[in-house]
């Protein structure tokens, strides 16, 4: 499996992910400079965290014009995987790939912390190498705009279709308000789109690949996309 690490200005966790990625999991990997066309050679392409040109105007509102956006387009229309984590999530719902927005935290704080995500289908293929017995994920956030918005139409097509791969939850799976970090709508915290094979989530999976770091729960979400 060889993932391609998407870099623009700004962005900031692409070693981390890389690090999950090679050091931690073996798989091949390598970046990919955000005015790079060719993508072709990958079989998975990951947009990792960051403040992609400093988050001027909105989150991911410029990054989404990036020549390598195009590709991206293409290359998630084939049936390819995408993954996009906060604000590669930002740049995926910007450039409509993902449907949806991320706006400020209801609060109005950046906030860095563990979350515990319920995980809400075992059939996706980010998901499905979640062990049967393991239905809470521990993995951080670490964002200011990570506030999920859609209408009612667009939520109920989301629930209908399958789509919500994540909410914010309790160590036990308990799912309400309490738990939710940045008011998004129905304590979502990733998706996918209506294929399957595109998903975007806030929390950072690529900070919880040792259990040294407090977790290595995100590994099963790379895992399951390579396949094992």
């Amino acid at each position: 499996m060889k993932f391609g690490i998407v870099v623009f200005p700004g962005t900031w966790s692409d070693k981390d992910t890389y690090n999950a990625l090679s050091k931690v999991l073996g798989y091949q990997s390598s970046y990919i400079w955000h005015t790079e066309r060719d993508i072709d050679s990958y079989d998975c392409i990951v947009l990792p965290g960051g403040f992609s040109y400093g988050d001027y105007l909105r989150c991911g509102a410029i990054a989404k014009f990036s020549p390598v956006m195009e590709s991206i387009k293409t290359f998630s229309a084939k049936g390819k995987p995408v993954i996009g984590i906060c604000n590669g999530f930002q740049i995926l719902c910007e450039a409509g790939i993902l449907p949806g927005i991320l706006v400020r935290n209801d609060h109005l704080e950046f906030r860095c912390q563990w979350t515990n995500l319920s995980v809400q289908t075992k059939s996706s293929i980010f998901s499905r190498k979640i062990p049967k017995n393991k239905k809470v994920l521990s993995i951080p956030i670490s964002h200011g705009e990570g506030n999920y918005r859609i209408d009612r139409d667009g939520l109920k097509h989301l629930e209908d279709n399958n789509q919500i791969i994540f909410r914010y939850a309790s160590a036990n799976g308990t799912i309400n308000s309490k738990y939710n970090p940045n008011g998004s709508v129905d304590n979502i915290a990733g998706i996918t789109n209506k294929k399957g094979n595109v998903m975007g989530m806030m929390p950072h999976p690529e900070k919880a690949s040792e259990t040294l770091l407090g977790s290595d729960d995100g590994n099963t979400i790379f895992r399951s996309v390579a396949g094992g």
